[in-house]
């Protein structure tokens, strides 16, 4: 519960307990009220057996079968007296019972409740209303203020290098500065300079942020964190102040870590923003630069910084002196990925599973994209009512990260089926046959995501370069489907949209970057923007008279693959044939059965 909430549960008690109080005293005070003349009449016939005196002018009377009766008298005028008057004898006064009341605690406290304690409310809102007005005056004050959070290297959550698997290159590098941190004085005695920072460089999910806190603990020293976007703000000069006062913490708490995650958030190139050079982004980067420049000798302090788009930092954070380093983060290897899978899977109940094969299975998956399998499988296995996560599970949840949830209740027609199924058998069979495409791991016609079907093709080995002619074979595998509707149902549908965006595009940049066009030669056709939209945006480099040459090159190479595979699909229209009547029954087929339903090897038919 927070402050709020907890004065207004105040408020509302002291409230509650008037409303009680005055119930109370309506009991206590609880009566019949009369005349003056009707109570002296009752005294006079004998029926009053007390009289009290609440004070000179009310008067309380019980009467002798216990009924109360309350009246009023001048207060000049004794009651006495007015016995007397209205011919009252001596002897009947002489039976009452007369006495005054005197004020009891109980009385005292409900008197201060009903008249001081209101007074004492409404002072109490006032001063809440004042608290939080002050509080507002010095959010002013502390706007400047960077917020940086601070992790313990000592937490037993902590994160070491044995946690991070992989980045063996990248952790050997940052091992300096853990011995920078520890040990300064062997540094310094040499002559040595430890770079004031660190920039990390990786796509998404690499490790970035992981191996910093793991760089930290290793040291044994504070990990201060701070988002680059915590820096900016519409009003100038705040993101200035907030990088002061980030850099004036970490100092006094050296020797230490400073990280700054997303630094392109503020560290873009200057002079190209639509407002001019002095925005509020450009002051925040200008101070980075200024207190990176500023450490003194002998600062015991580490800046890393972490950015998947290098690309489009400002020059001056590059050069020597402030991030003097760049360490690159690849995505990782099938090798990597395996020992990514069993640091996540260490803390769950697993049964015996092989990894290298869910390994395979996930190229181009970052350490972020394995975790989040792991938990998938775990999910999936928990559903299943299972008390292990087994292979299936895991195997399961690749697709569903990779095409999303399987949507069984979406209902084929039994000609829908038949599309599907001879659609993405066209796919598993011109992969088969040529070459240099990809193996098939598996076929199926369940819907998942927004995929009708899919066939699911991997490479047997990682590489970074690669031909031509795998290419070409590529796209002529992903045109089988196509090719398929087109030789059995003489027609084509929509279900091969998705496929022809991805063809098209790989033939354009066969052409336009990687200079595999007999046309057009071994030339580069674009340049990154200088505006740096984005990564993957590019300036077009040429005429309107070669856009017309690219366009006509890239439906040939598309014709071209098109005519591969569908004349692979007439070659082997039995083995077409029998695949897809095997896929309307069973719906998914895994490699292996796949395998012996061909009955040939793979890449057995030169086109």
């Amino acid at each position: 519960m927070n402050l709020k909430s907890k004065n207004y549960l105040i408020l509302l008690s002291l409230l509650l307990l008037l409303v009680i109080l005055y119930l109370g005293m309506q009991e206590i005070y609880k009566g019949q009220t009369v005349s003056l003349e009707d109570f002296l009449l009752a005294v006079k016939n004998n029926q009053i057996k007390t009289i009290i005196f609440k004070s000179d002018s009310e008067i309380i009377a019980e009467t002798k079968d216990g009924k109360i009766l309350k009246t009023t008298k001048d207060p000049a005028e004794s009651l006495t007296q007015i016995f007397k008057d209205y011919g009252i004898s001596s002897s009947t006064i002489f039976n009452l019972e007369i006495k005054k009341e005197t004020t009891g605690l109980k009385e005292i406290s409900l008197a201060f409740l009903f008249n001081i304690l209101p007074f004492l409310l409404v002072a109490w809102i006032f001063w809440q209303f004042f608290k939080q007005a002050q509080r507002g005056t010095t959010q002013i004050f502390t706007f400047g203020k960077s917020g940086i959070k601070v992790y313990n290297p000592n937490d037993p959550d902590r994160v070491t290098f044995k946690d991070v698997a992989n980045l063996e290159e990248a952790k050997q590098e940052l091992m300096e500065v853990v011995e920078f941190l520890k040990n300064p004085e062997k540094f310094f005695k040499i002559g040595a300079r430890i770079p004031k920072g660190v920039l990390l460089v990786g796509p998404p999910g690499s490790g970035k942020t992981l191996l910093a806190r793991a760089t930290a603990a290793e040291a044994g020293v504070p990990f201060f964190y701070i988002s680059g976007s915590e820096f900016v703000e519409m009003f100038v000069g705040v993101g200035a102040s907030r990088v002061r006062d980030a850099f004036a913490v970490a100092k006094k708490n050296q020797p230490c870590l400073l990280f700054i995650d997303e630094l392109d958030a503020i560290g873009k190139i200057r002079g190209v923003g639509l407002t001019g050079g002095h925005e509020e982004r450009e002051q925040t980067l200008n101070q980075i630069l200024v207190e990176m420049d500023g450490f003194e000798k002998g600062t015991r302090i580490v800046v890393l910084a972490a950015t998947n788009r290098p690309d489009v930092l400002d020059p001056a954070l590059l050069r020597p002196g402030r991030f003097d380093r760049k360490i690159v983060l690849e995505l990782p290897d099938i090798k990597a990925r395996e020992e990514i899978l069993k640091i996540h899977l260490r803390d769950k109940k697993i049964s015996k599973i092989n990894l290298r094969q869910v390994a395979e299975r996930t190229p181009g998956f970052s350490g972020a994209d394995l975790a989040n399998l792991c938990n998938e499988a775990a999910i999936l296995a928990a559903r299943r009512n299972k008390e292990f996560i087994t292979q299936k599970e895991l195997l399961d949840s690749i697709e569903k990260v990779l095409l999303g949830p399987e949507r069984k209740t979406k209902a084929y027609s039994q000609k829908e089926k038949e599309i599907a199924a001879y659609h993405e058998a066209g796919h598993a069979i011109v992969a088969h046959y040529l070459k240099y495409s990809n193996p098939v791991q598996k076929i199926s016609i369940i819907s998942r995501g927004r995929a009708g079907g899919y066939t699911l093709k991997l490479p047997t080995e990682e590489k970074s370069f690669y031909f031509k002619k795998e290419f070409l074979d590529e796209l002529a595998s992903m045109l089988g489907g196509y090719a398929a509707e087109k030789l059995v149902f003489g027609d084509i549908t929509t279900g091969a949209s998705n496929d022809l965006e991805i063809a098209t595009d790989l033939a354009k940049q066969l052409v336009i970057r990687f200079g595999m066009s007999e046309k057009l030669g071994p030339v580069s056709l674009t340049r990154r923007s200088p505006t740096f939209i984005g990564p993957e945006f590019f300036e077009k480099e040429y005429s309107e008279k070669t856009a017309e040459t690219i366009d006509e090159e890239v439906r040939n190479i598309i014709n071209q693959a098109l005519d591969r595979s569908l004349k692979v699909l007439e070659i082997k229209r039995d083995k077409l044939e029998k695949l897809s009547q095997v896929l309307i029954k069973k719906e998914v087929i895994e490699q292996k059965q796949f395998e012996k339903l061909i009955a040939e090897p793979k890449g057995s038919l030169e086109i």
